[in-house]
């Protein structure tokens, strides 16, 4: 018996001992003076027990058997569903074992089984959210997570991730670098699959600005900030006519950082059930099931049903934009060092201008590279360069042969300078007369 019922039993006894009229204690317990009467005609008939409610205490006719229960704790308790919470581990114990039971359900199982710890909420820091953008393209989020991905079942990946601001419809691929190239390859396939959004937003890292060097004794906090030119993803980004917002903190761009989050749990734990070990294996899952579960359960409709991408242009060459792009000065004979090495400019390609011009070359991403001088790609050979033999340094140098005699020789043998005559008198002996050369002057 409760509080409340013990409350209850005690304006109930007061009523029937005629302390109060049944309208008082109807208005004390909150019902009608009819439903009253009920109960002290059950007051008199069962007793005090009548305030229980007479199925507190007996098994629900729903109630999920035992041994079902037991079963789906022996395999929660295996180690590949370690830390998998309620709601995760009902999902799989319905998809992949045919125990159908609701996330309170396993819940309750889990602490029965302590395996599970039930976590009051802690109150933390409120940040203002940002309204989504109203429609799809409108504002992509893009960021990389670094994580153990595969547990230790096989090499260090990274996850790259564009999520859209409006439906949260995520785009994702696992790489094994977080570099320039990787970026530009999963930007690539998100083009040619959505077309142009009108913004990114990303961090400040290096991959998308360059940062101005100074010296720490020189923070440069009264200096004006240098405009950097733009970093190989900046510029692509500028060819295609897409802005670049950059990020002021890990808040700003939350919705991105809170699917790495769902991600490093989920994902991983997915994975794990899986047995994922490579990477192939797991961009497979990533595509095939989490990516789906993702669409399916986490992204929104827009706002404004309108799609804010815009179309891939004639203009707009991937291979040449998504590449890494240097420049070059061609020499007077018509030819460019680049990458350690000499190439010619094919004679039919020679324009005016071109002597000392400025040119693009383009490392693409499948390998191959152009040059490029204004919108005219040229064709480029490479120089055959003479072999200059290195000289053998383990053999000891030959001696040099010098004007005047080999090294050592004895021409000065006799030469003895104590013994030499002074200058005065070698003057004299030569017939020279200083007064005779005045004189002839």
């Amino acid at each position: 018996m409760t509080q409340v019922d013990r409350d209850r039993l005690v304006t109930l006894r007061k009523a029937q001992k005629k302390l109060i009229t049944q309208r008082e204690a109807a208005e004390e317990l909150g019902v009608s003076v009819r439903h009253v009467k009920r109960l002290m005609h059950a007051l008199k008939k069962r007793g005090d027990k009548m305030v229980v409610h007479g199925l507190r205490g007996t098994s629900s006719n729903r109630k999920i058997d035992e041994e079902i229960e037991q079963e789906a704790i022996k395999i929660l308790s295996t180690p590949v569903y370690k830390g998998f919470g309620p709601t995760l581990a009902a999902e799989y114990l319905e998809n992949k074992h045919g125990i159908v039971a609701s996330k309170e359900t396993v819940r309750q199982w889990m602490i029965r089984a302590k395996l599970w710890r039930g976590k009051r909420a802690s109150v933390k820091q409120v940040h203002l959210w940002r309204p989504r953008r109203s429609r799809f393209g409108e504002l992509v989020q893009w960021d990389t997570s670094e994580h153990e991905w595969l547990e230790g079942r096989g090499e260090k990946l990274y996850l790259i991730a564009m999520i859209d601001d409006a439906t949260s419809r995520l785009f994702a691929r696992f790489v094994r670098h977080d570099s320039t190239e990787e970026n530009m390859k999963l930007l690539w396939s998100y083009l040619e699959q959505f077309g142009r959004p009108a913004a990114f937003y990303t961090d400040k890292a290096s991959l998308f600005r360059n940062h101005e060097k100074r010296r720490r004794d020189q923070p440069g906090v009264d200096k004006d900030p240098l405009e950097m030119p733009p970093t190989q993803i900046g510029r692509a980004l500028q060819e295609l006519g897409i802005t670049w917002i950059a990020a002021h903190s890990p808040q700003a761009k939350g919705r991105v950082e809170r699917n790495f989050g769902t991600a490093q749990d989920r994902l991983v734990k997915g994975m794990r059930v899986a047995g994922v070990t490579t990477i192939e294996q797991a961009n497979d899952y990533l595509s095939n099931d989490y990516l789906a579960w993702w669409e399916r359960e986490m992204t929104v409709e827009a706002a404004n049903a309108d799609d804010a991408h815009r179309p891939l242009e004639k203009c707009h060459d991937l291979a040449a934009s998504l590449s890494f792009v240097e420049t070059r000065q061609v020499r007077p004979d018509y030819t460019l060092r680049w990458g350690g090495k000499l190439y010619q400019i094919d004679r039919r390609a020679v324009t005016t201008g071109l002597r000392g011009a400025d040119v693009r070359v383009e490392k693409r991403l499948d390998g191959s590279w152009a040059v490029r001088h204004g919108e005219r790609y040229l064709p480029v050979e490479e120089c055959a360069v003479a072999d200059r033999s290195k000289p053998d340094r383990s053999q000891p140098k030959a001696a040099v042969k010098r004007a005047g005699g080999r090294r050592g020789s004895k021409w000065n043998k006799n030469f003895d300078l104590h013994k030499a005559p002074k200058v005065w008198q070698a003057a004299q002996r030569s017939g020279y007369h200083p007064e005779g050369r005045e004189e002839g002057q």
